[in-house]
């Protein structure tokens, strides 16, 4: 898998959020053209693309603002988890109560509770800017 595409309508927050995750920004730029009304099938794009990359380069999220057209909002805002299609990506961190405090500051909320999971993991969901949901596990040894 090469990456996982959000659309955003607060680009930057949404890159502060990331960052905060410890992902790294690794280019942005505008895009539009032809190119791109053929690729995703829509006519007059604009837009803004900023590309997050995980610290040991193996994952990458990136971060779509549309100029034009307009976004549409196809769900309820704050969709639960069971709404079908993608709900969330998941990060493994290394201190679940620091990174909480940390994405706290940027407006993420926990949607549950931080959970234990046998004697593997400590989990959780929080819901970021954009209502993105964010799966947060720190794993045990």
């Amino acid at each position: 898998m090469d990456n996982v595409l959000l659309v955003v309508e607060d680009l930057e927050a949404a890159k502060a959020f990331f960052v905060e995750l410890g992902m790294e920004l690794q280019g942005e730029m505008p895009l539009e053209g032809r190119w791109v009304d053929v690729v995703v099938g829509l006519e007059g794009v604009k837009c803004e693309i900023a590309m997050m990359q995980t610290p040991d380069g193996h994952g990458r999220i990136e971060l779509l603002k549309f100029r034009a057209p307009a976004v549409v909002h196809g769900e309820p805002k704050n969709a639960p988890v069971n709404t079908l299609g993608i709900r969330r990506v998941m990060f493994v961190v290394d201190d679940i109560d620091d990174v909480l405090a940390r994405l706290h500051s940027h407006g993420a909320r926990l949607v549950g509770e931080v959970a234990q999971y046998k004697d593997l993991n400590r989990l959780c969901y929080v819901r970021g800017p954009e209502s993105i949901i964010v799966g947060l596990a720190e794993q045990r040894a």
